[in-house]
């Protein structure tokens, strides 16, 4: 036990004698091959004992990149946000807030579930662009930005069909006003606004739902609904004058 103990305290001492450089070669060459479990340990080395020195930041970027590809993506946000709250001068900070995104954006679960982690990247893409608007992953982190905005336009729309179906009319309108006001740039506009003149329809208020194709009409008139448009109009046209027709009856056996 004395040996071991020995043993390990030499080992010990020798592995804390490793200069700065010589361990970052070695950790960047367990990157490079693919080990990165056994790389974290020692960039983690690098940022603990050699907090000053000039392989800090790469230690703390290759830490955070190597969470990210062993796909430990909220441990690989927080060490490229660390990067970034601790060494904002780095050369590596702009990049790390693109990869603090990118590790959001790879949590981003399809649209029927949950989206916070959608959202959360979402916001972190758009705070990338504000620092670096001329840095060569912009138009990257624009694409991935439309994509997330879709998933969140698609969420919220599914959200007012599903409303649609169980003749909650009021609140599927909730919804797809929410999809016009927040996502006017997202491909379910025209089919929210659509869905939000059926679902007057079916509260019997004709000049609203009217309206709402007039609009989209007007704003989109390259909308492939032009057919469905055409048939909901002569629904709505068709369903006001039985109403009418409903109410002077009545009207006349009230007066009778």
């Amino acid at each position: 036990m004395a040996l071991s103990l020995l043993s390990s305290c030499s080992s010990t001492k020798e592995i804390e004698a490793i200069p700065a450089e010589e361990r970052f070669e070695r950790a960047k060459a367990l990157f490079d091959d693919g080990e990165y479990l056994d790389a974290i340990d020692q960039f983690k080395i690098i940022t603990v004992q050699f907090q000053g020195s000039e392989y800090a930041d790469d230690a703390q970027f290759y830490l955070a990149q190597s969470r990210f590809l062993r796909e430990e993506y909220v441990l690989a946000a927080s060490e490229f946000e660390n990067l970034v709250r601790t060494m904002p001068s780095s050369s590596y900070a702009n990049r790390a807030r693109y990869m603090v995104a990118l590790s959001y954006y790879e949590l981003s679960p399809r649209s029927q579930l949950d989206q916070k982690y959608t959202r959360k990247a979402l916001d972190e893409f758009q705070t990338y662009i504000e620092y670096s608007p001329k840095d060569s992953l912009v138009p990257s982190a624009e694409k991935k930005i439309n994509e997330l905005t879709e998933k969140l336009s698609k969420k919220i729309f599914d959200g007012g069909k599903l409303y649609y179906r169980i003749d909650a009319y009021r609140a599927a309108i909730a919804y797809f006003d929410k999809v016009i006001s927040e996502y006017h740039d997202s491909r379910y506009v025209d089919q929210a606004m659509f869905w939000k003149a059926k679902s007057y329809l079916e509260r019997k208020e004709y000049s609203k739902a009217s309206a709402s194709l007039d609009e989209l009409l007007l704003k989109y008139p390259e909308t492939g609904l032009k057919s469905d448009i055409t048939d909901l109009q002569k629904e709505i046209d068709e369903d006001q004058r039985e109403a009418a027709t409903d109410k002077k009856q009545e009207l006349s056996t009230t007066n009778e």
